[in-house]
């Protein structure tokens, strides 16, 4: 195990009232790798030296990536931190590299530590880095039922030591990175392993791991996200404009932006905001001026590329094919209205969500994570035609519930199913 040291406690002190305080817990600033801050690896030489001391190491590897999120276009990684005990830490720039697949060889078959590994797994795919094993101490904090899941509040909670994230949203792709981000970088993975080892021994005494390992392995498996149904509807402030006409403009001034972003390799909304696509579709403005006067409309992106934004409201204004008001979903509606279109169907959410929330506090755990709400509320929504245990497990098999989710809120539902408790009073029609 990693030597951290962590914090001391205070004695209690006496309040004003002379009844004891609380402890004070001392927490250890956590500022400077024990080995010193890793120069950045960029080339062949240092990367092949990087992979033979990480495939000399023991135990598992401590990752972790950093992006440029709204400075750069995508979400690729500009740095990669890897940790394992016996061969240090080493900070490598991706950039330079065609791929990373000899570190990927490098710990092959050494089980990877992430934080929210959900977040970085993409990235760490596309530069060829490939998990066969994971522990997501994120995941393991929440199934642990820890109060904040950060990784500065959990170093906090479980190792009393304070780590700085001052630079978490800083643009990675800068070159070359600052001595304080590449310190903070190296902090990040510092941790990750002792940090695995606490965890698992909280998830353990709650006997909780075989949960964990399961949903560690959902994560790794899970794959990059299916492609959205008309990703410009999620600009915010579209959801004002009740007209299919400026909905219209909204797509195309969408689908240009994304397409120039990409082209200079800078996050959308630092050309043109959300908020000014949604004034500019709501104005239709006919000239360039008008446009520069639409608010939000201003900078450089703005000004040099007027006629282009212009083209799109003028296509928008002559468009015979417009956009639906709203996407047409298989999604059971809002359950603030489930008692007026369906209250048997509200009777079986209400009862088995109340027996759910009990389960969850039973084994401590988030009732998010004990059950993801959506597949709650489908299933109460349309029920299996025949309800038992079997259909309602198969059900939410379907959905994409983990085995060790249906076995701990399937009897749970199916009873809530067949038996419904009646709806309050306040809730009936």
């Amino acid at each position: 195990m990693t030597s951290i040291h962590t914090a001391s406690t205070q004695p209690s002190t006496e309040s004003p009232d002379g009844t004891a305080g609380e402890a004070v817990v001392e927490l250890v600033p956590l500022d400077m790798p024990r080995d010193g801050v890793p120069a950045v690896i960029n080339t062949d030489a240092d990367l092949a030296r990087a992979a033979r001391a990480l495939a000399a190491g023991t135990g598992p590897a401590a990752v972790d990536a950093e992006r440029a999120s709204g400075y750069r276009y995508g979400q690729r990684a500009f740095l990669v931190q890897i940790r394992r005990e016996g061969s240090g830490t080493w900070l490598i720039d991706p950039e330079p590299f065609a791929d990373l697949s000899i570190i990927n060889d490098a710990l092959d078959g050494a089980e990877w530590i992430l934080h929210a590994a959900n977040q970085d797994l993409t990235c760490l795919a596309e530069v060829g880095l490939h998990p066969e094993r994971l522990f997501d101490t994120e995941l393991a904090a929440r199934l642990a039922g820890l109060p904040r899941v950060g990784l500065g509040p959990v170093v906090e909670n479980l190792l009393g030591m304070h780590l700085a994230k001052e630079h978490s949203a800083a643009d990675w792709s800068t070159r070359p990175l600052p001595e304080p981000w590449l310190r903070y970088a190296a902090l990040d993975v510092e941790v990750l392993d002792v940090l695995r080892e606490k965890l698992t021994e909280i998830l353990v005494a709650g006997d909780k791991l075989a949960f964990a390992r399961e949903e560690f392995e959902a994560v790794r498996t899970a794959g990059p996200s299916a492609p959205r149904t008309d990703p410009w509807r999620r600009t915010s402030g579209v959801h004002q404009l009740r007209d299919r006409r400026q909905l219209a403009a909204v797509k195309l001034l969408w689908e240009e932006r994304e397409s120039l972003a990409q082209n200079r390799d800078v996050a959308p909304g630092r050309l043109i905001p959300d908020s000014a696509l949604v004034a500019a579709a709501r104005a239709m403005p006919t000239t360039v001026p008008q446009m520069l006067k639409t608010p939000g409309f201003h900078g450089r992106a703005a000004a040099k590329e007027g006629p282009r934004w212009l083209r799109c409201i003028s296509a928008a204004r002559s468009a015979a094919d417009l956009p639906p008001l709203q996407v047409p979903t298989n999604a059971p509606p809002p359950p603030r209205v489930w008692a007026d279109k369906d209250p048997l169907a509200a009777a079986r959410l209400n009862t088995a969500k109340e027996r759910i929330t009990r389960t969850a506090e039973a084994w401590d755990l988030p009732l998010e994570n004990l059950l993801t709400p959506d597949y709650l509320r489908r299933i109460c929504w349309t029920p299996p035609a025949q309800i038992d245990l079997d259909t309602v497990s198969a059900a939410l098999r379907d959905l994409g519930a983990r085995e060790w989710q249906i076995q701990l809120t399937a009897p749970v539902i199916t009873v809530a199913l067949l038996d419904p408790e009646p709806l309050p009073e306040k809730q009936q029609k």
